[in-house]
């Protein structure tokens, strides 16, 4: 089967093609960066608008890129949540759209289910069961994976996200938008020891997040450092370091606690937090200890992307699953009400 997948969720408009047979065929994406970055964030509305000038093109790209007559897909699966709403709507309009001119049929597909999946797009995919780590700018959430749609979540944020507060934190700390990675470029300066902040919610039972506790205390060491306003970039650096630390400590340790619990052999890191190269080194770290296998998507299939889309459709296109004529969109959906390819 061979499946167009449409990612428009927020500020980047994915395409891709993907075959069950061949593969991942061609993908594409353009991110809004640059336009959001003169507001310090996304601003939905332009979003919208902006994937509604890239969409037909990028598609009309990712047929050229595959070598394939326009249309020439066997079904189409686009991103129906959560996200923007108003980002999703274009996304879906005009899945639903191609899907009825070229009677085919159409899925909705959930953008973390995409996520959760993507390492599955390596020549070294994880096999069920597994857990799966999901942090990304819009969630932080820990997930026992048994098959494709048979998901629990054991544990998830109570506030920020774990991308959110990188870019939070870095906002406070003067680093333009986007400023997580930035700030995980400047911790790469900073010294060991020198700050210490809270790893939030490790004292006590469970897997759940939290974030805002973390953010206060960088924003009152920022406070404490400023110096007529001005805070030295090496004290910045230093600040920079011991937050990376503190979060991806705290992950880290969660996840530790899910596979103990689980007893699952594998772990799955996905969202664009995961392409973090000290978080990367430090869950190695611990698999390796656990005696544990560790996966996670190349770095460009990290962030938002059409290829995910294309492959999470493709598998549940295959077990005949597919949406019906109504375009739904969904700001909010729980992962745990996905209905199980398998069983």
């Amino acid at each position: 089967m061979r499946v167009l997948g449409i990612e428009t969720s927020c500020d980047e408009t994915a395409v891709a093609i993907y075959d069950s047979e061949q593969g991942l065929m061609a993908h594409t994406l353009f991110s809004q960066v640059a336009m959001h970055a003169e507001f310090g964030g996304v601003v939905p509305e332009l979003a919208s608008r902006d994937h509604v000038r890239k969409l037909v093109p990028l598609i009309r790209t990712v047929f050229k890129a595959a070598d394939l007559p326009f249309g020439e897909v066997d079904a189409i699966a686009y991103t129906a949540g959560p996200g923007l709403v108003g980002a999703l709507m274009v996304g879906a309009s005009l899945a639903r759209s191609l899907a009825w001119s070229w009677e085919i049929p159409a899925l909705a597909v959930h953008h973390m289910e995409g996520h959760l999946l993507a390492p599955m797009l390596e020549d070294r995919p994880p096999r069920f069961p597994f857990v799966a780590l999901l942090v990304s700018g819009g969630h932080t959430m820990l997930v026992d994976v048994q098959s494709v749609g048979a998901y629990e979540i054991l544990g998830e944020t109570l506030d920020d996200a774990a991308g959110e507060a990188f870019d939070k934190t870095a906002k406070m700390m003067g680093l333009p938008y986007p400023g997580g990675p930035l700030l995980s470029k400047l911790a790469d300066q900073g010294r060991p020891g020198v700050f210490e902040f809270p790893r939030p919610m490790v004292d006590r039972p469970g897997m759940d997040f939290s974030f805002s506790g973390l953010k206060t205390a960088v924003r009152n060491a920022v406070a404490e450092q400023a110096r007529d306003g001005e805070i030295p970039e090496s004290v910045m650096a230093d600040i920079a370091w011991a937050f990376q630390e503190a979060v991806v400590d705290t992950l880290v340790i969660k996840c530790r606690r899910a596979l103990k619990e689980t007893r699952h052999r594998a772990l799955v890191i996905a969202g664009g937090v995961s392409a973090n190269r000290r978080l990367r080194e430090k869950l190695q770290d611990m698999a390796d200890a656990q005696r544990c296998k560790l996966f996670y998507p190349r770095l460009e299939f990290c962030t938002d992307n059409g290829a995910m889309i294309a492959y999470a459709g493709c598998q549940r296109l295959q077990a005949g699953q597919q949406s019906g004529l109504a375009i739904e969109v969904k700001a909010r959906w729980s992962l745990e009400t996905l209905e199980a390819v398998n069983g």
